[in-house]
């Protein structure tokens, strides 16, 4: 059980490690609805994982109840480990590119607010 909890795990990092690197592609060419697109599938992948992560510590823990020697599975787990890295690595690059265009947006959005005395639109009936 500990191991296909990995293998999983494993598998859903892969997924938004791809995600992710589409990501960045797609801002660097500034297709940034493309990212819209994408977000709901990375939430439900990052709700996998963390319910996967309890899941696997559960398992460990009846495992060592059992008896089982659960040193079978340092290798896997630290595999595991050093794709979470990656991926907080992964997602700490696109934050340093997405952080600033949020912040180039939000500029925009102030000049035009500020330039039309306080409103986003200028009305006039």
């Amino acid at each position: 059980m500990v191991e296909q909890t990995v293998e999983t795990m494993i598998e859903l990092i892969g997924n938004m490690k791809e995600s992710i690197k589409l990501d960045i592609e797609d801002i660097k060419k500034a297709k940034h609805e493309n990212l819209l697109d994408r977000n709901s599938e990375k939430e439900e992948w990052i709700n996998q994982i963390a319910s996967l992560k309890t899941q696997l510590n559960e398992e460990i823990v009846e495992a060592m109840k059992a008896g089982e020697d659960v040193n079978q599975y340092r290798e896997k787990v630290d595999f595991l480990e050093e794709e979470l890295k990656s991926l907080y690595k992964l997602n700490k690059q696109l934050a340093s590119i997405v952080l600033p265009v949020q912040q180039m947006y939000k500029e925009i959005v102030e000049d035009l607010t500020k330039n039309n005395g306080g409103a986003l639109l200028d009305v006039k009936a």
